[in-house]
């Protein structure tokens, strides 16, 4: 009957205990893959003719349209932080003028609430700075595969030096890669 007293609140606190560490750390993500295939942003290659043109000069002295393609302006591999990573990240300039980030290759551990953030610290920086400052893209869509994120206008991507994979419930970085420009 003594027992019965003891083992009854520990056992009830035990079964609320692992609830809640299982909820919390969701341990069965280290087991799965979720994979994205976004259309990636290629920059298209400067194409040079070396065959002489035999077309006969248009009539019109306006200039031809010249059409505009996606442009890579800053791009780093992946370096790891919590979780083993690899891939490559860039910073896209698209043809109206806006930005995107894309991952290419990402592949990285899953985990819960990772969400990819644009940081104004060097990718070198310590971990916990990422932490700061920042501008949400919003939840990882995968922890493999390819990966397009706009960034929303009004964003001074200028002040991007990084973008980062960044758990929120534990305030812990998974990966980082430079984004700085040339």
């Amino acid at each position: 009957m003594r027992h019965r007293r003891i083992l009854i609140p520990v056992s009830v606190f035990l079964v609320v205990a692992l609830g809640v560490g299982l909820y919390l750390f969701q341990p069965w993500r280290l087991l799965t893959v979720r994979e994205t295939r976004d259309a990636l942003l290629v920059p298209a290659a400067t194409v040079q003719s070396t065959a002489p043109s035999t077309a006969q000069p248009a009539a019109s002295s306006a200039p031809a349209p010249v059409a505009k393609t996606p442009k890579e302006v800053a791009a780093g591999e992946w370096r790891s932080l919590e979780h083993a990573t690899t891939g490559k990240a860039s910073l896209i300039e698209l043809p109206d003028g806006g930005h995107s980030v894309q991952f290419a290759s990402l592949n990285t551990s899953d985990g819960p609430d990772l969400y990819v953030y644009l940081s104004p610290h060097a990718s070198s920086s310590s971990e916990k700075t990422f932490g700061q400052g920042f501008t949400s893209l919003g939840k990882l869509k995968g922890n493999r595969g390819d990966q397009v994120y706009d960034i929303p206008a009004g964003v001074d991507v200028a002040t991007i030096r990084s973008v980062v994979i960044w758990c929120q419930r534990f305030s812990a970085g998974f990966a980082v890669a430079p984004l700085e420009q040339a």
